[in-house]
């Protein structure tokens, strides 16, 4: 299986990427900034397009069987942007129609369950609900994962310099995985997916903690320097929200984050993909 991925350079491009390679697939790499991918991926295959450009994608898929999906919204996107996840993927789709591709992988997420909840909705949620259903509509074979927190949020997106920044706390206990742990999961589903075989799996970690249980475990392990945790009160972002797109995609992830009651499900992941085994401290010690 020969295996196109689009956004291969991010946070969980990287690692998923890697896992692919070392596990044997010919990879080509769609990237709008070649020199970066191939700053990291200096044996790979590396060719430009744009999900704003229909002709580059249809010319980049050409003799590719898959094409693995690693799209997100940017914290400061507003709703009348142009969305990879909305516009970018119908374009895709569509390229990927036309060059003869075979399967779609894409990287969806259990939080995204939380729309309507409470009362609650965000457009974030309803753009990443309709890309599941566009890639349903599309008649290709697909193969989509709903991931629960990954670990690498922790040195990511909530780390602000020396210190992991939660809002609020909660009760809830999010099944934290590891990016690597996600990666090799989503190489064995494309080695035992059948031609016509439409996959969709949970992905969940090894154990259900909370926000400040993850986060208090990941400091006291990483030893590269010295952290510590900042809990600021939800209503600061509530106030933001109204002046900044960025605190209003913080306000409503905090949101779903804090109240979503996840529940294991992923079951037939670790009976077909294998499970994950990376705990919060083997991730913290493998940054340094």
């Amino acid at each position: 299986m020969r295996i196109a991925i689009v956004g291969a350079t991010g946070m969980l491009g990287q690692p998923v990427t890697r896992e692919l390679i070392r596990a044997g697939f010919p990879i080509r790499l769609i990237a709008r900034d070649v020199a970066k991918t191939r700053t990291l991926f200096p044996n790979v295959d590396v060719v430009s397009a744009d999900l704003c450009d229909g002709e580059t994608l249809r010319d980049a898929l050409v003799g590719m069987d898959t094409v693995y999906l690693n799209l997100s919204i940017k914290q400061g996107e507003k709703q009348s942007d142009f969305h990879t996840e909305a516009e970018g993927l119908q374009n895709l789709i569509l390229a990927a129609q036309k060059a003869g591709v075979r399967r779609v992988g894409y990287l969806s997420s259990i939080i995204m369950r939380y729309q309507y909840r409470n009362g609650r909705r965000w457009w974030v949620f309803d753009v990443k609900k309709k890309a599941v259903e566009l890639i349903k509509a599309s008649g290709l074979p697909y193969s989509i994962f709903y991931p629960s927190c990954f670990m690498e949020s922790l040195n990511g997106t909530q780390r602000v310099g020396p210190f992991i920044l939660l809002v609020g706390r909660s009760s809830v206990k999010p099944m934290y995985v590891a990016a690597r742990d996600y990666g090799r999961q989503v190489a064995q589903s494309f080695l035992i997916a059948e031609d016509g075989q439409n996959q969709e799996y949970s992905i969940q970690g090894p154990e259900a903690l909370t926000q400040h249980e993850a986060a208090e475990r990941f400091v006291d392990a990483y030893k590269k320097e010295k952290l510590g945790i900042v809990t600021a009160p939800p209503f600061l972002l509530k106030v933001g929200r109204l002046f900044t797109a960025q605190a209003d995609y913080g306000w409503h992830i905090t949101e779903a984050l804090n109240h979503y009651p996840e529940v294991f499900e992923s079951q037939k992941a670790w009976d077909d993909l294998g499970r994950p085994t990376t705990t919060i401290e083997q991730f913290a010690r493998s940054l340094y």
